[in-house]
């Protein structure tokens, strides 16, 4: 019977994890959405630099979300550390974006971000 309950209590707390886990998946792709967006006014409006910079904040705190959200998913049930390498892999992505930006290098910045959003659709649509 003890043996049931705790199978029970993992399976639930996998299924939490994982939607905690899409969940934050879909978060990222929507502030990295939302930059691009901000990156289209900040070259049309005197606004579009304050947005795109309050914005990139919040994309990296999605990455370091995506990245606790991954960590928490894997932990209780023990499965593949895969999500983790994936998120600690797209916050090193941030890192290097904010970066970038930061130094005003958008030869790099810009396709670079392309291919963040890219790899948070593909992210999201695997989960």
């Amino acid at each position: 019977m003890a043996t049931q309950v705790t199978a029970t209590t993992t399976a639930d707390a996998q299924r939490g994890g994982s939607s905690f886990l899409r969940i934050a998946i879909a978060l990222q792709t929507l502030t990295i959405f939302l930059q691009a967006v901000s990156a289209g006014l900040l070259l049309t409006s005197s606004y579009g630099e304050t947005l795109h910079s309050a914005g990139a904040r919040v994309m990296y705190g999605a990455s370091m979300l995506y990245l606790l959200a991954a960590v928490l998913a894997w932990k209780p049930g023990g499965g593949s550390a895969r999500p983790v390498w994936h998120a600690s892999g797209f916050l090193v992505l941030a890192s290097v974006q904010v970066v970038l930006g930061i130094a005003h290098v958008p030869s790099v910045h810009l396709p670079l971000g392309v291919l963040m959003f890219g790899l948070s659709v593909l992210a999201l649509a695997r989960r």
